[in-house]
């Protein structure tokens, strides 16, 4: 059984949502690979290099944690990785259809790839990177939905 695990995402910024599925994958494998995607065609707010340190900074106090950035397809990057189980994190039904669908797409390039869905906490459900850039974008506090550790790349201040 494969004890790494791939957590792919924009983390266009990391929250606390996305804390809790890291720390709920951590209790079914030993290792989790943070895979954060350059997504141009989003154009994300952060930079990839920013959002690679913001994650870092993030999970620091945790073991076992990797984050690496990447620019292929996912099924390219865990088969460079050796790994060949995914998590996926589901707050809400609506997101059920768009990550069964990439489930159905990976497997397609790769039948090997397994994906796993976890649900964050139910205080953590309703949180999402659009919904922090959303607030930002207004000077809104979003000190709230977000690892503290992140709040001086929010503030301007790294």
């Amino acid at each position: 059984m494969n004890k790494r695990v791939i957590y792919p995402g924009t983390f266009d910024p990391i929250t606390n949502g996305h804390i809790d599925v890291i720390l709920r994958a951590k209790k079914i494998f030993e290792e989790v690979i943070v895979a954060v995607a350059v997504s141009k065609e989003k154009k994300p707010m952060f930079d990839i290099n920013t959002r690679v340190e913001m994650i870092k900074k993030a999970t620091e106090k945790y073991e076992n944690i990797t984050v690496k950035p990447f620019d292929t397809l996912l099924v390219d990057f865990a088969k460079k990785e050796g790994v060949n189980v995914v998590i996926r994190g589901l707050r809400a039904v609506s997101d059920f259809e768009y990550e069964l669908q990439m489930g159905y797409a990976n497997f397609s390039l790769n039948p090997d790839i397994e994906t796993i869905y976890l649900m964050p906490n139910l205080k953590n459900a309703f949180i999402s990177s659009s919904v922090v850039r959303a607030i930002l974008k207004f000077n809104g506090d979003a000190s709230h939905l977000v690892p503290k550790e992140i709040l001086p790349f929010l503030k301007g201040e790294k």
